[in-house]
């Protein structure tokens, strides 16, 4: 797995007073990966059509579909039991208890009651569910399966991330990662629905869960290491901003705001600072007017304040205390007094994937593809040879299944009955994609009916039609069967 430590070599070519930023974990966690293995397992369909999912979602979603789960049934109560309106609250209470739980096999929550996430509370019976989850349906292995196709996403994110922490610690000068015993994470999960980024700052631990999407959220990651940054700061200086929260009136008039900001001054003043900071870093000034407009009161007295941050030598943790120390509460007040909030926020839009060109095919999904064109072109030796080299090329079950399917096909066309039977039940056995499985079907069910075996053709061409995501063609060839099972 990819490990984010920004090199020290790039600090020194850049500012020689700006350590090395020690920013965490760029990974994934096999705790969230079970959560949402399980939850799309239970009902979770959130943006399941969307373009933006990458393939490993409906995999893990087909594999665990074909294995026997004794605890499924109790998931899917308990998923139905924990149902929110909202898709982003849904998946956010499940990504509380990941982070919250422990990793595999117990998924224990050891913290007191009183330290738990509120969303956190009420799930705590989720834990021996999982745990029998995660090994009923072979998490283990389909995590380690998973790694390829991880590693290959994260790869998308190193860099970005990298020179985010490195600009965000260099403008701060930001000479270690935090506060001593904080720790700050980054976890893609790709799993949950697209289009996500979701915060959490748990005791010590403040961590990022990003999912899929067409773009690196390089923007909502570097705006939660500024959190990861400066809300402490905020907490060390609690009694200074006390003493200016009157000005916290004049965002109780903003109709954008969110109420958390209007209910903690402190809150508002860090989202304040950031909103100024991105401005500053983005190059953007117009954006300091857009935060005060929705109700960042504090936001145009920071834009003063950092030009001349930024010509005196001091790090933000050091020049804080003085920097909120001189807020003239006459002078804001004044300010802020002839100020008329917007009634929306700005939003940042997320671009829509474009078509993605199909990845050329390689080893064993190009042995197939290529005894595919053979054997309809009838040359029946070598597409042979290539089925066989198929299932020689890999260990996933669903290609041996197509190996199979189209080994049978060959002994149907040389009139060997016999072989094609035993070959379409072994492709049925590897877990074949729906499209396979309902022609083995169908094809069983003829050889049934050609050996006089009215009853057994009845119940596979019945199986056919009850598979979900079988061809119309194979319905078709099914519904057939079933007609010349009754004459």
């Amino acid at each position: 797995m990819f490990r984010l430590v920004v090199p020290a070599i790039l600090f020194l070519v850049l500012d020689a007073r700006a350590a090395p930023a020690e920013p965490g974990q760029l990974d994934a966690s096999p705790a969230l990966f079970t959560v949402m293995a399980a939850i799309n397992a239970a009902g979770y369909d959130a943006e399941l059509a969307s373009p933006n999912n990458v393939q490993l979602r409906h995999d893990i979603r087909r594999e665990i579909a074909q294995r026997n789960i004794p605890s499924l049934p109790d998931l899917k109560a308990f998923f139905a039991k924990h149902r929110r309106r909202d898709e982003t609250d849904e998946l956010g209470q499940y990504i509380s208890f990941a982070l919250t739980a422990g990793g595999p096999p117990s998924f224990a929550v050891k913290q007191r009651d009183v330290d738990l996430p509120p969303d956190v509370s009420g799930m705590l019976e989720l834990s021996p569910l999982l745990a029998a989850f995660y090994k009923e349906a072979g998490i283990e292995e389909l995590w380690k399966r998973s790694q390829s196709a991880i590693d290959g996403y994260i790869a998308r994110y190193h860099t970005p991330v990298s020179e985010a922490v490195l600009q965000t610690n260099v403008y701060l000068r930001q000479q270690t990662s935090g506060f001593k015993g904080r720790h700050f994470q980054i976890f893609v999960e790709l799993l949950a629905a697209p289009n996500q980024v979701q915060t959490r700052s748990v005791a010590n631990e403040y961590t990022i869960v990003v999912s899929p999407s067409p773009e690196v959220r390089i923007f909502d990651i570097r705006h939660g290491y500024l959190h990861y940054l400066l809300d402490p700061l905020a907490t060390r200086c609690r009694e200074i901003l006390e003493r200016k929260k009157g000005l916290g009136d004049h965002a109780k008039r903003a109709p954008a705001l969110a109420d958390s900001f209007k209910d903690d001054f402190l809150q508002l003043a860090t989202e304040s600072l950031i909103k100024v900071v991105e401005a500053r870093l983005d190059h953007k000034p117009e954006a300091v007017q857009q935060a005060l407009r929705e109700g960042f009161i504090l936001a145009p007295y920071f834009a003063e304040q950092l030009p001349l941050f930024e010509k005196q030598e001091q790090a933000m943790v050091l020049y804080y205390p003085e920097m909120v120390s001189a807020i003239d509460l006459y002078k804001e007040d004044r300010r802020l007094a002839q100020v008329e909030f917007t009634r929306e926020t700005s939003v940042r839009a997320v671009r829509a994937a474009p078509p993605a060109a199909p990845p050329p095919l390689a080893g064993a999904a190009k042995s197939l593809d290529d005894a595919e064109q053979l054997y309809a072109a009838r040359d029946l030796d070598r597409a042979k040879k290539l089925y066989l080299e198929a299932i020689e090329q890999t260990d996933q079950k669903s290609m041996h299944a197509a190996a199979y399917y189209g080994l049978a096909r060959i002994a149907v066309f040389q009139k060997d009955p016999e072989t094609a039977d035993r070959l379409f039940r072994k492709s049925l056995e590897q877990m074949p994609e729906p499209p396979v499985k309902a022609w083995d079907l169908v094809y069983l069910g003829k050889l049934s009916l050609a050996a006089g075996e009215r009853g057994a053709a009845l119940e596979v061409f019945q199986n056919a039609l009850h598979v979900e995501g079988a061809s119309e063609k194979a319905r078709e060839e099914a519904q057939k069967g079933l007609q010349q099972t009754k004459q």
